[in-house]
């Protein structure tokens, strides 16, 4: 991978699937957000690599095991490979909250995991996520932060944002209203090159 990867890096829970309170623990408990799994197939055909980065205490709490999450994302991915979708790699914290860890988002590990794994500067990279610790890890990480409001924050009001938030959070209605945007925005940008070799 190289600094031209363009990159966009999602939370799970209320970003792409219906968050719940009694957590996610079964492909059974899987619900895709209305739109969701098309606007990832929408920034793959316009280039861009995804990846996830999920909080997940219940493994930490005993409340499911890595095999239940294993068969979650398998169930996700093949939902969003029916669209012609695709999450190239899934980061995940497993620890609780009082285990202190310094991967669970707010706190900015997991994305400098994936960072360290692509070998490139997350700066600018846009994360999105449903909820205030995915902004504050987003900006403790460099990231540009997006908040969709498909989850926890869906009433939070989109034109003033409590102060806690990262001052150049942007906000989109979901996932596809987000994919909207960027697409647009890397549309203006694009500077016209020549045709690719066959």
């Amino acid at each position: 991978m190289n600094a031209h990867l363009k990159l966009v890096i999602l939370d799970r829970d209320g970003t792409i699937n219906r968050a719940s309170e009694e957590f996610v623990k079964s492909p059974e408990e899987w619900h895709p957000l209305p739109g969701a799994l098309e606007a990832i197939s929408r920034l793959n055909h316009a280039g861009f690599h995804v990846v996830l980065a999920t909080n997940q205490s219940g493994l930490g709490r005993g409340l499911f095991d890595m095999a239940a999450l294993n068969a979650v994302h398998a169930h996700m991915l093949k939902a969003l490979a029916t669209l012609g979708g695709r999450i190239d790699a899934i980061f995940y914290c497993p620890h609780a909250a009082e285990e202190g860890c310094s991967c669970r988002k707010p706190a900015p590990g997991l994305l400098q995991q994936i960072e360290e794994r692509y070998g490139l500067s997350l700066i600018g990279v846009p994360y999105v996520g449903d909820s205030l610790r995915d902004m504050l890890a987003a900006q403790a990480a460099g990231c540009a932060p997006h908040l969709v409001l498909s989850g926890r924050h869906a009433m939070v009001d989109p034109v003033s944002l409590p102060p806690e938030f990262p001052v150049n959070t942007r906000v989109h209605a979901d996932l596809m209203a987000f994919a909207d945007h960027l697409l647009a925005a890397a549309e203006s940008t694009e500077i016209p090159s020549r045709s690719p070799n066959p």
